[in-house]
């Protein structure tokens, strides 16, 4: 598997062109076409949420759309609570890099 292959498991049902999310990755320092390691799956979920991000900044996929049978309705508060559990899950995940920018005050 791929790096665009994991991001596209991500961002199921969300229709951009192959060289848009190859964008993505690349901004967060991924190649797209070189194999998945698990290591980079923090680096793939923060190139999900960018994705996610430059949706939710289209105003026009803001409406709600009604059909026969079936209307989709709240798209702007369902990707909301989308980006901000990927924000979460992002966060709550070990850093590959050593955080050194903290220092005991009391030592036991």
């Amino acid at each position: 598997m791929t790096n665009l292959q994991r991001l596209e498991m991500e961002v199921k049902d969300i229709s951009l062109s192959q060289q848009e999310m190859s964008v993505y990755l690349q901004e967060s320092d991924l190649t797209p076409h070189s194999e998945y390691q698990p290591e980079n799956k923090k680096l793939v979920l923060q190139s999900a949420l960018s994705v996610l991000e430059s949706i939710a900044n289209q105003p026009s996929q803001m409406k709600n759309y009604t059909t026969e049978d079936i209307s989709i309705s709240a798209f702007s508060d369902n990707i909301q609570s989308r980006i901000d559990q990927l924000e979460r899950k992002i966060r709550q995940m070990k850093s590959t890099e050593e955080d050194t920018s903290f220092f005991m005050l009391f030592r036991p």
